[in-house]
């Protein structure tokens, strides 16, 4: 396979993902007192725009289809 097409592939897996994840739970102590343990969970978010993955998805089909198109 030609590596134009493996960079297009990894970019429509990268711009999914990006879709895809929504960030990861994180426990957070708010209360330790002796025997008392009060956490909160709360959901962190990495800050990456719909715009990025949209653009890596479509980035990597145009490569994909360049790729397969020459000869």
């Amino acid at each position: 396979m030609k590596p134009i097409i493996w960079i297009g592939i990894v970019l429509i897996v990268l711009g999914g993902l990006i879709f895809v994840y929504q960030g990861y739970p994180r426990d957070r102590n708010v209360v330790d007192v002796g025997s008392v343990h009060i956490t909160t969970e709360t959901h962190q978010r990495i800050p990456l725009s719909s715009l990025l993955g949209g653009l890596a998805f479509v980035g990597g089909a145009v490569l994909l289809v360049m790729g397969a198109s020459t000869k």
